[in-house]
């Protein structure tokens, strides 16, 4: 349960104001079909962080167990800073908005996610819940709808009330903590 509660907060929080929040804004206005946009955030989001925490749980495999701890800690740490960098609006949906809202989305939030900074967490997280890799995709696909949906159902409104930089100094404490945790119970226990 740790895995699941671990890996939905770190999602959730680390993609309030991520490209992929523009993407879903985006997608919503120019299809205005939110029931769609979600299915192909879920659908893309599941084969993305399957398949990032598939590699996470080999890397924490092939690892000796000593560096791991290292590792994950200066993973999170620079996933924390990078969290303080914004992120920019790609406008790749051109190519893709022919196929309609659903394959559009799925495509389009898959490509997004290649390199992102909770494609990143999951691969973390993985390395981290070996044993628990299920927990850690369904934990981080539930923390990415947990911030997409709103948004693609009510995100001009929202975006208007979340301060973006409050949002990503929050995550930047979360992953920096995780960091912390990680050595000290690797160390402490």
């Amino acid at each position: 349960m740790e895995a699941f509660l671990s890996s939905t907060l770190a999602v959730a929080i680390a993609e309030i104001g991520d490209k992929t929040q523009l993407l879903a804004l985006f997608l919503v206005a120019k299809y205005g079909r939110p029931y769609i946009i979600s299915l192909g955030v879920l659908l893309s989001t599941v084969l993305n962080h399957a398949l990032s925490a598939w590699v996470g749980a080999w890397l924490g495999d092939k690892i000796p167990p000593q560096y791991i701890p290292w590792i994950i800690s200066a993973s999170f740490l620079a996933v924390a800073i990078w969290l303080l960098v914004p992120d920019k609006e790609d406008d790749d949906m051109g190519k893709f908005s022919q196929y309609g809202p659903l394959v559009a989305t799925c495509i389009l939030f898959f490509l997004a996610e290649i390199g992102d900074k909770t494609q990143i967490a999951t691969v973390i997280l993985a390395a981290q819940y070996q044993t628990q890799v299920l927990w850690v995709v369904a934990g981080t696909t539930l923390g990415m709808l947990i911030a997409n949906v709103p948004v693609i159902f009510a995100g001009k409104w929202l975006m208007q009330r979340i301060p973006l930089t409050l949002a990503h100094r929050c995550a930047f404490v979360l992953f920096l903590a995780l960091a912390v945790i990680t050595l000290a119970k690797a160390y402490l226990s």
